[in-house]
């Protein structure tokens, strides 16, 4: 009997572990599929290309546990409705950038592009290192959105114009495609700005329904043919130094989630988020040699007094958004503070090298 009640006890332990382990490779087995909405036309360079880069490294991180549907600007929904679709669940993800929101909220701002801001490399300090993350965490979750940096353009170019800009007076009147605070400047400067996708730029120059715009650098405006409807290309672009694209999350979906899968989720975001800074750096180089050379291009840039005039605006503006509310009031004082320190080091790093490798 004692023989048998072993036998009978080994039988049920058997069981219960071939049904724990049935349950754990169903687990392991089990598919689930997300939609991904973006901001950019399908497939764009640099950042429809981002996008996509995004999406593979999950599903190959995951094993083809997560896949991800990727649906570029117009296809699921239109390129400025990105957050509301996925803060509704109507899509999992998004990808697009932070500035477009600033209807839903004035500090969504700080997380693409602060005029006179932070660069690439100190904005990623400032998200990874310095904090701005949680708060863009602490920001976005009355949302119901989990944010994540998933890429950066770098400085990008001053834009498109069919006049020459010589003064500030020149600004005037002008109605620019130019979103985020670097608008709000504009507006304080007596021009109109404009936020625009960037599958209507090229048509709403060509037509005069506006007067300038910018987009974000060489790559991707010589790929819009932006070169074709204006006569004027300017440097340096003062209203993005560090454009961040950000992937936002569904909470609700992010938090059904296996532990692992929210792991490889946040690390395919680094990962692309790397890649794309990359690509953008390579690819500048041959497209602004190919505007210049083949196509002609008049690039100049903007004179000092303009710039300095830019600058004071700036600090005016984003001192404002700053004071909105409490969140606002936490963001922009850990931005200022993160930017007053790190300029220090930029000085005697970055800046003092670039100028010593140009003599």
């Amino acid at each position: 009997m004692q023989r048998r009640d072993f036998i009978k006890g080994i039988g049920a332990g058997g069981i219960a572990s071939a049904s724990l382990l049935t349950a754990n490779t169903a687990s392991a087995k089990k598919v689930i599929k997300w939609k991904m909405v973006t901001s950019w036309p399908k497939n764009f360079p640099g950042l429809g290309t981002g996008a996509e880069f995004l999406a593979k490294t999950i599903n190959e991180m995951s094993g083809g546990r997560l896949k991800i549907k990727v649906y570029g600007a117009n296809q699921l929904v239109p390129a400025l409705e990105v957050f509301d679709a996925v803060s509704r669940g109507t899509a999992q993800i998004g990808h697009t950038g932070a500035y477009y929101w600033k209807g839903k909220h004035p500090a969504t701002q700080f997380y693409t592009s602060v005029p006179f801001g932070l660069t690439a490399q100190e904005m990623n300090g400032w998200l990874y290192h310095g904090g701005g993350l949680k708060l863009w965490e602490k920001l976005y979750d009355r949302f119901n959105l989990v944010p994540n940096p998933v890429g950066n353009t770098g400085v990008q170019m001053g834009g498109w114009f069919n006049k020459e800009i010589n003064s500030i007076e020149d600004l005037k009147g002008l109605k620019m495609r130019l979103p985020g605070l670097g608008g709000e400047v504009l507006k304080m400067a007596g021009g109109t700005p404009v936020t625009l996708p960037g599958g209507e730029l090229y048509t709403s120059m060509q037509s005069g329904a506006i007067d300038a715009t910018e987009w974000v650098g060489p790559y991707n405006d010589l790929a819009f043919g932006l070169h074709k409807v204006a006569k004027y290309y300017y440097h340096p672009g003062w209203h993005e130094p560090g454009s961040t694209m950000e992937a936002m999350i569904n909470k609700d979906a992010f938090k059904e989630l296996d532990k692992d899968l929210q792991h490889i989720v946040r690390a395919a975001c680094r990962v692309a988020n790397a890649d794309m800074l990359a690509d953008y750096t390579a690819k500048n180089n041959t497209a602004l040699k190919t505007l210049m050379t083949e196509h002609k291009v008049q690039m100049l840039k903007f004179p000092d007094d303009v710039v300095k005039k830019l600058r004071e605006l700036s600090e005016q503006a984003v001192h404002k958004v700053g004071q909105h509310d409490d969140i606002s009031k936490e963001i922009y004082q850990s931005y200022q503070k993160f930017r007053t320190d790190v300029m220090q080091w930029s000085k005697v790093s970055e800046q003092d090298y670039m100028a010593a490798r140009s003599q």
